[in-house]
């Protein structure tokens, strides 16, 4: 194991010189984890064709998933959580031990990046890994709403976050440009405010359905999902679907352009407040993650004074329904509540004052600054599609910092790479962005920061590009990594 290719890196690795372990078309998968052993077979039936029959529980097989309660000797590593996992290979056997099926999960990701990623023979390195995640929010966010992608689209985004580990799905859901989740008490959102999208075309909207085959998906790959309804500004569509929620009680043109800040509910109508619980209402009751993100971004249409009496109506009723509010760090101002999240999203060297209000109210923060995880920033001047208000991120700009000392004081819950869509239209574009920078997030947020170093990382990372190919991931050639 002195040479693996795993991302992101594990915690701690004790090579097994001369050992390896080779499947053979007999091999069986003894399984504590129904979901989690399938999951296994079903990926190396489809690169070794061999028929990897499954056994729940019973004896130890070829492979071995089991859940531990004590998970294993961790020895001087210390306890590795409910995430993490123990993967042991010598010559006859494959074990990987947990105390949760997530942490199961996590080490079939590990197994199957060792190894190869093609053609065999099916040989994985003997010795020891024993791992667990620095941070317990580990996430990607995808717009859906300055341009729609459908269920495949997301399962498809879900499918490459957790092959490296990560475990919150963010879907913006809600901006000028599109509605996209419907909510059955205001069914044009769904069919007036979901019908636009950048540059125009068709948009479109989740159904109750397709939103909870999604959350559905997502969860048996243990990721969450976090769904963000922005507001009070970039609200355009809800305003152009229910002109009562407008100042004027006038229904604005639907919005297909990239502009900010020019929206705003009525903060003042007791109508909003009846119809932010609705929604609200509808779509915690289809997620079943902890979290509601609310937005509050970018409200410059909306006063001071209004904007702070407003958060003090709506994140009580997160509260109310069970979920822990999450907002981005405009927030921060705000009389905050229980267990309140705050996602910064700022850039340049030093925090901005709302962030900073959030810290000393106590406020947990997801970590997304533009400058180095925004996954819609262009690689270089010449990257065809992508923005640069916050400046270039290349794979190292995204690698190369430490969590931990962007903001003093900071209670970091974890970090998320956010895909805002503006110009981005197809799956081919959403991976030329997305790849090879997520893994650098998903290392960043998984792994030991004494572990990380950038010319290890982009030696391991290089060797996932033929399998990206094989899953016709398309990718920017990053000249620093490939």
């Amino acid at each position: 194991m002195n040479d693996i290719t795993v991302v992101p890196v594990p915690a701690r690795v004790e090579p097994a010189s001369g050992v390896s372990f080779t499947f053979s078309a007999d091999a069986v998968i003894s399984s504590d984890s129904a979901g989690v052993g399938a999951y296994l077979a079903s990926a190396l039936r489809a690169a070794t064709e061999f028929a990897l029959p499954i056994v729940e529980g019973g004896p130890q097989s070829a492979i071995s998933l089991r859940l531990d309660g004590d998970s294993g000797d961790s020895g001087d590593f210390g306890d590795f959580g409910d995430e993490g996992y123990e993967l042991v290979v010598d010559a006859e056997r494959v074990v990987v031990r947990a105390r949760t099926e997530a942490g199961l999960f996590y080490g079939v990701q590990t197994l199957l990046q060792l190894l190869p990623a093609a053609n065999g023979p099916w040989t994985v390195p003997g010795g020891r890994i024993v791992d667990a995640p620095r941070f317990a929010y580990r996430g990607a966010m995808l717009d859906v709403s300055r341009h729609f992608f459908g269920v495949e689209v997301v399962e498809r985004f879900i499918d490459a976050i957790s092959r490296y580990k990560m475990n919150v799905l963010h879907l913006h859901l809600s901006d000028d440009q599109g509605w996209r989740i419907a909510i059955e008490k205001w069914p044009e959102l769904a069919t007036v405010g979901g019908a636009s999208q950048v540059g125009g075309g068709a948009g479109g909207c989740f159904s109750q359905a397709d939103y909870a085959r999604i959350v559905d998906y997502a969860a048996a790959r243990f990721v969450t999902v976090v769904p963000e309804i922005d507001m009070p500004g970039h609200t355009n569509a809800a305003l152009h679907a229910y002109p009562e929620l407008n100042a004027d009680g006038v229904a604005p043109a639907a919005y297909t352009g990239v502009d900010v800040g020019f929206s705003t509910l009525a903060v003042g109508r007791d109508v909003t407040y009846d119809f932010i619980r609705d929604v609200l209402t509808e779509v915690a009751a289809l997620t079943p993650g902890p979290y509601l993100h609310i937005g509050g971004d970018e409200a410059q249409s909306t006063s001071t004074e209004d904007y702070l009496a407003f958060l003090d109506r709506v994140q009580p009723i997160v509260g109310e329904l069970g979920k822990t509010v999450v907002g981005w760090h405009q927030i921060g101002p705000a009389r905050t509540v229980s267990g309140r999240v705050a996602q910064y999203w700022g850039h340049g060297p030093a925090p901005d004052e709302d962030v900073l209000a959030a810290v000393a109210q106590g406020d947990r923060l997801v970590l997304s600054p533009a400058d180095r995880v925004y996954l819609d920033m262009k690689y270089t001047r010449e990257t065809p599609i992508g923005l640069d208000w916050a400046g270039l991120v290349t794979t190292r700009t995204a690698y190369d910092w430490d969590p931990d000392r962007l903001i003093p004081g900071a209670m970091v819950l974890g970090i998320e790479a956010p895909l805002w869509t503006e110009t981005v239209a197809t799956v081919a574009e959403i991976d030329l962005l997305t790849f090879p920078r997520l893994p650098a997030v998903a290392e960043l947020a998984w792994s030991p920061q004494d572990a990380r170093e950038w010319n290890d990382f982009r030696a391991r990372l290089a060797a996932h590009g033929p399998r990206w190919t094989l899953l016709g991931i398309g990718f920017h050639p990053d000249p620093e990594v490939f």
